[in-house]
């Protein structure tokens, strides 16, 4: 990634917080004022101010500001700005309704709703990016932290040329169409306190990884919208251009002139030199009359660093602590010259200068999703160990550590490392899709090691060392709810043969499992379910039968068993393929409400194995040899005592004996040690299970259905807009699978047109067609569509049991046809048949799925999933379309 490193030019930050409005009052008045956005001027200010980006004149803070005052420090900031330009607003927003601009409200801001909703005192965010662009930094970061801040995204996305949006970064406080809480009025707002905190971190902060560990931080703190949706930021940034933001801690660029030599103080003199100027008049001492006694000064002068170190706290305390004994008593005594008259010496100064401490190198770590809490618990034990620490008290490096599915992060060390140091096509891009180079992987199985290593490129740049062996072991269980007694032993037999005792049984019992693509374990699983490598394999349709539910598979073992006590019928008749340690570990939903289960344990089904693999990067070694040794450190950590008792805690089994690692706090209905040992899997039967699984029931067909009617005409364009959104989804389907694509406009007896043919199709041929599609000025009906589209692939899939999808795509401003009896007809038909066609509802706009909704409706009686505007649409659409189809060439 070619981050641009700003210090040392000029830069410029804009700090904009409109905390006073001047109306208030109903009907035409904002919803009143914001204290909160004053503690965020102040904050934030700091933050960049000692972030050795900005200089200290180099940071605006622009307090409750009127249009034109706005616009003159836009144009400033602009103007002055050759390096990094970074402006921030926080304050009331507004936009007319979806999708449309989103509008900053000044001061003088005030609200005229109607047919055209007008913002008299506000700006448009189209009009401030205009604004900056016409500056000559080389990175624009605009940072909004206010309601309906994601609707700056459409901005963004539509903007040309692509070399301006290129150098324009975008972080907004919330997703699009949401508005959000302030917060306390004696606190900073949760989103700009969280921004601050990260800012001051130790080390080099870019913009990439702040973006990224925002949104964990807030989903961490499990924050809600004004609509009661998860509140998640946003951000929008070209792979390419990312930009350092802070640098705290880190050691200043060499002088350019000669230093001066170290300038002795003494106490009740000014202090100058002739090469040095001193402190001004104003900064001097007390006057003789005034100075108190010595040994009054002497105590106030060591109560100074406490006082400063309370005033600093999470700052100045933190490295305080981190120094040496003699460091600390330097700090003290320093600080005491200072109050006895040495000189004007600030404390955060003292505190940064006294700190041998250099910044601390950051390890990225990549892992399975289900080892994800695991790996995050025992990385947060390291960071604070002695295996961590000098002797000075300083750490030696920092760690991230960030979960993707198990098969993207599998297919990109395989075949996308060159795309993943820098990403040139906007279809494949693991920076996007599983996360920011590894500097360790821990995936789940060390076959997933071989199963890259067996495939990778010749020209790969991404080089896998994997440790001697597995740092854990959890077997693959089957676990049963205690109320399902007398379905035979616990051990010894293949996993077939439990579920056929089971289900012999009892009709309606139910087998659930994750998703084996995006978790090892539930891949594990899958291996058992084929019977991959035996003698008399399943045929994979049939397993998938058995394990098939209404809607997509749960995409964590973690996931899954939050799942199931949904409904405690079906949680009381549900057995679930999770990893062993899961019993012992819990999930983050209520446990008292979910069954107690025994766990079975399949003699065919591999255990998960979570391996330290160390990946080097071609052209990385600039610090390559402090990244292995920080690497080498935090895997030998794990392997030995520290890391043992992490995985002990979370219900882990050694990798030898693989007896419990703690037999002192074993969970209920689990085995000591559960006999005959499972073998390792084989990286040719992941890869075996997972091809299966993706082609299971055959090629898969998909019906697109996208809305064109003139309503679109606001949403069509861009990577968010409606064909947009459908090309995306194109990357799931392969050269086997069926699909076509309508558009949907007209009413009468065509409500829909053809503009792909049913058939087999390149994706280049598909997205030719898309591109060819044009709104028309005309309006669409609804349940006429969907009608014809359910009775097409019914008759297609009469005699298989290919899987199949409807996709329909639309802004929903055509749904009052989908109400009363047409609605009911739509619904009916969904229901009907063998076997349901799963239609995927995607609305363009907030709250399409909300309950009661058409949309929802619809494809929960076909057994289909809606998405809307609230949720990523892209990852969503393009989760279901993979699904359906193949994905193979």
């Amino acid at each position: 990634m070619n981050r641009v490193d700003p210090r040392g030019k000029a830069n410029r930050a804009l700090l904009v917080g409109v905390s006073e409005y001047d109306h208030v009052r109903p009907p035409h008045g904002v919803p009143g004022p914001l204290p909160a956005v004053a503690h965020n001027l102040t904050l934030l200010q700091e933050a960049l101010r000692d972030g050795q980006v900005f200089g200290a004149d180099q940071v605006t803070a622009l307090a409750s500001p009127d249009v034109g005052t706005f616009h003159n420090a836009l144009r400033g900031a602009a103007n002055g700005a050759e390096g990094l330009l970074l402006v921030y607003f926080a304050g009331h927003a507004a936009v007319p309704s979806a999708a449309e601009p989103l509008f900053l409200q000044l001061r003088g801001a005030e609200v005229y709703r109607g047919e055209a909703s007008v913002f008299p005192g506000a700006e448009t965010f189209d009009t401030v990016l205009g604004m900056l662009a016409a500056s000559r930094a080389e990175r624009i970061v605009v940072i909004l932290d206010c309601c309906y801040a994601g609707n700056a995204s459409h901005v963004w996305e539509q903007w040309e040329p692509f070399e301006d949006r290129r150098r324009v970064l975008l972080l907004m406080s919330v997703q699009p169409n949401h508005r959000i809480d302030a917060g306390d009025d004696t606190t900073p707002t949760p989103f700009t306190a969280e921004l601050v905190h990260l800012l001051g971190r130790e080390g080099e902060v870019g913009f990439g990884r702040l973006a990224a560990d925002l949104r964990a931080r807030m989903e961490a703190l499990d924050l809600r919208t004004l609509r009661d949706r998860p509140w998640r930021p946003f951000s929008r940034m070209e792979a390419e251009a990312d930009v350092l933001l802070s640098a705290r801690g880190v050691p200043p660029e060499p002088p350019r002139t000669r230093p001066t030599l170290p300038i002795t103080i003494r106490p009740g003199a000014p202090t100058s030199s002739t090469d040095s100027p001193g402190p001004s008049d104003d900064q001097s001492r007390l006057p003789p009359a005034r100075r108190p006694t010595l040994p009054h000064r002497v105590r106030n002068a060591l109560t100074v660093p406490l006082a400063a170190l309370r005033a600093r706290a999470g700052r100045g305390a933190d490295r305080f602590r981190k120094l040496s004994r003699p460091a600390r008593i330097g700090v003290v005594l320093a600080l005491a010259l200072a109050v006895l008259g040495a000189g004007s010496i600030g404390v955060s100064a003292l505190l940064r200068g006294s700190a041998s401490c250099a910044p601390p190198l950051e390890l990225r770590v990549l892992t399975d999703p289900d080892l994800e809490p695991t790996v995050t618990a025992a990385a947060d034990a390291y960071l604070t160990s002695d295996a961590n620490t000098d002797g000075h008290g300083c750490r030696r490096s920092r760690i991230t550590v960030y979960g993707a599915g198990a098969a993207d992060a599998v297919t990109a060390l395989r075949r996308q490392t060159e795309d993943w140091r820098e990403p040139n096509d906007p279809d494949v891009n693991p920076q996007r899709d599983v996360g920011p180079q590894p500097d360790v992987w821990i995936p789940a199985t060390p076959a997933d090691v071989d199963r890259v290593k067996d495939g990778q490129d010749t020209a790969a740049v991404a080089h896998l060392v994997a440790a001697g062996r597995p740092l854990a072991y959890s077997p693959v269980v089957l676990a049963v709810p205690d109320t399902v007694t007398g379905a035979g032993p616990r051990t010894g037999r293949p996993l077939s043969a439990m579920l056929a005792a089971l289900t012999a049984r009892t009709a309606d019992f139910r087998v659930r499992r994750p998703d084996p693509e995006y978790a090892d374990a539930a891949l594990l699983a899958t291996t058992g379910l084929y019977g991959t490598g035996t003698a008399k394999p399943t045929d994979p349709g049939r397993a998938e039968r058995l394990v098939s539910q209404a809607g997509p598979p749960s995409r964590t073992a973690a996931d899954l068993m939050c799942a199931l006590p949904e409904d405690p019928s079906s949680d009381a008749g549900t057995a679930a393929l999770v990893p062993e340690f899961l019993l012992r570990t819990g999930v983050g939903c209520d446990r008292t409400t979910r069954e107690r289960r025994t766990a079975r344990y399949p003699d065919d089904v591999p255990g998960v194995e979570p391996t330290f693999v160390r990946v080097r990067w071609d052209h990385g070694d600039r610090d390559g040899a402090a990244r292995d040794r920080a690497a080498e450190a935090f895997g030998t950590w794990l392997a030995g005592s520290g890391g043992r008792a992490v995985f002990a805690r979370d219900g882990f089994r050694d990798t030898g004996h693989r007896a419990l690692l703690d037999d002192e706090d074993a969970a209920d209905g689990v085995l000591h040690a559960p006999s005959p040992r499972t073998e390792g899997a084989a990286s040719g039967a992941l890869d075996k299970a997972l091809k299966q699984y993706r082609g299971a029931n055959g090629a898969g067909r998909v019906l697109y259905l996208l809305d064109n009617s003139g309503s679109m005409g606001g949403l069509w364009d861009g990577p968010s807009g409606g064909p947009g959104l459908l090309r995306q989804s194109l990357g799931g389907l392969g050269s086997g699978d069926e699909f076509g694509i309508w558009t949907v406009s007209g009413l009468g007896e065509r409500p829909y047109a053809t503009l792909l043919p049913f058939d087999h199709h390149t994706r280049k041929e598909a997205e030719q067609a898309v591109d060819r599609a044009r709104f028309r000025d005309a309006e669409a009906d609804p349940p006429a569509a969907l009608t014809a589209a359910l009775d097409e692939m019914h008759r297609r899939g009469t005699d298989d049991h290919r899987p199949e999808l409807i996709v329909y795509i639309t802004d929903d401003e055509d749904d009052g046809r989908l109400t009363g009896a047409a609605l009911d007809d739509v619904l009916n038909k969904a229901r009907a048949g063998k076997g349901r066609v799963p239609v995927t509802m995607v609305s363009l706009v907030s709250g399409g799925c909300d309950r009661g909704r058409p949309d929802a409706l619809v494809s929960a009686a076909s057994g289909g999933r809606c998405l809307d505007a609230d949720d990523d649409l892209g990852t969503g659409l393009t989760d279901e379309v993979a699904r359906t189809g193949t994905g193979e060439d």
